[in-house]
């Protein structure tokens, strides 16, 4: 392709990806900085802020394993066209628009690997896709909740057994503090994992156009500008999901905040170094979960639980259905 003729092509896409991270920013909002405003210990002006420096510094922190897997693990790289790209995003920004205005806590990062897959199966067929990295992908839907569930419950017990001769009130104190670490550490993690997403995007998206040369690799600039459109999303809350996420499904406290944080940021932080694309709303609701079910099982709003497992379901061939059509109607106006 003539690169001077696709410049101004690949400027919108590559504008249209930094909207998506943006978005994303703003849907997950949520995972960073729900627990921490339920609990009173940060007002959600500050919290978002807090939030939103650590998503930003998070590149510091982590390799870009799963920019890589973006970016070639999910459909062949060969595959992919502006077109593709266009459809990807379509899909998946759409899905999230959808369940914002809905306030359902779905997935920013599922919506976009079906926008991927969907898009990627319209232009040709099932043998667009790699198989071992979306496997590997969709394996992470149930194992990351259940993941952050269970480091959730299991720290929630530790914390019980080691405070047990402490006042209420002095565990409260501690936990307010301890818990402006462990929210600072769950936003490293989403910052992490979510901005890698859109990384991967526009890193195969050059290099389907030639401009990377003949190796796959994630430039800086790439890296920065998707840090700072995560970050600025965050920076705009997303405060109808903040509610779902904070107070419907369980009442917390401090205590239970740091425990629910710190089980989502661990799972995180493993996901990001293997260079799984997980969600980090699918990871902080199973970590919020654990903690009400180690209070008493009925502690947990299982109704409000349950719709959001149904829309986590329903995100991948929803996001890969609109992004399928997506294609089909641009290839046919082109």
């Amino acid at each position: 392709m003539d690169v001077s003729l696709a410049f101004p092509l690949l400027v919108g896409l590559i504008a249209v990806a930094l909207f998506f991270d943006f978005l994303n920013g703003l849907h997950d909002a949520a995972n960073s900085i729900a627990t921490i405003v339920s609990t009173r210990v940060l007002r959600p002006h500050y919290a978002v802020f807090w939030a939103a420096f650590f998503n930003f510094i998070a590149f510091l922190f982590f390799g870009l394993h799963v920019a890589e897997t973006l970016g070639k693990g999910i459909i062949n790289a060969d595959t992919v066209t502006p077109a593709v790209v266009f459809a990807a995003l379509t899909g998946a920004i759409s899905w999230n628009i959808i369940t914002w205005m809905g306030g359902i806590p779905s997935s920013s990062s599922h919506a976009l690997i079906g926008g991927l897959v969907g898009a990627g199966v319209a232009k040709a067929g099932l043998g667009a896709i790699v198989w071992g990295g979306l496997a590997k992908t969709t394996a992470a839907i149930v194992l990351s909740p259940a993941t952050g569930f269970f480091l959730a419950l299991l720290l929630v017990l530790i914390v019980s057994w080691l405070f047990v001769r402490q006042t209420p009130f002095a565990v409260d104190r501690t936990f307010r503090v301890a818990q402006f670490i462990s929210a600072s550490l769950y936003s490293l993690g989403h910052g992490g994992n979510d901005a890698q997403k859109t990384m991967g995007i526009i890193a195969v998206l050059l290099y389907s156009q030639g401009l990377l040369g003949d190796t796959f690799y994630v430039p800086l600039w790439v890296v920065l500008t998707c840090q700072a459109a995560l970050a600025f999303g965050t920076l705009f809350g997303g405060w109808r999901i903040v509610h779902t996420m904070g107070s419907r499904i369980t009442r917390l406290n401090p205590m239970q905040g740091f425990c629910a944080e710190t089980g989502g940021a661990i799972t995180l932080f493993g996901a990001t170094w293997l260079g799984i694309p997980v969600s980090t709303t699918h990871t902080i609701t199973g970590a919020i979960i654990g903690v009400g079910a180690a209070r008493r099982v009925s502690a947990v709003r299982w109704g409000v639980a349950g719709n959001i497992v149904v829309a986590w379901v329903v995100t991948l061939p929803a996001s890969a259905a609109i992004a399928a059509l997506t294609y089909w109607v641009t290839h046919l106006a082109g």
